[in-house]
């Protein structure tokens, strides 16, 4: 299995968050929203690109329109392989985690 890196790990789980309102724009703003972190542009497309060519994605064209100047906005959407992988993740970092109390990472 190759496993995903965090960062994502956390843009899969935010194009599923936004269903199927997943643009790079959208991605992006969920993504500091959450993390309260800044995500540069190329933070978030850079790994959209690859994870399309790994098909982790697919992507599809919206429509034009006016608010974009006439352009059509790319919207990102999880294959089943992306949902696999990530559950793999969660159950990974579940069996990883049993054992450890919230208060071992307060020493």
């Amino acid at each position: 299995m190759n496993y995903l890196t965090r960062k994502e790990e956390m843009i899969l789980l935010t194009i599923l968050k936004l269903r199927g309102q997943a643009g790079l724009v959208q991605i992006r703003k969920e993504l500091i929203a959450l993390t309260g972190e800044e995500w540069t542009v190329g933070n978030v497309y850079v790994p959209l690109d690859r994870m399309s060519k790994h098909g982790y994605l697919s992507v599809y064209i919206g429509k034009p329109t006016s608010r974009r100047g006439g352009k059509a906005v790319k919207y990102y959407r999880l294959t089943s392989e992306a949902k696999k992988a990530l559950a793999e993740c969660k159950k990974i970092h579940e069996t990883v985690w049993t054992g450890i109390r919230d208060t071992a990472l307060e020493e």
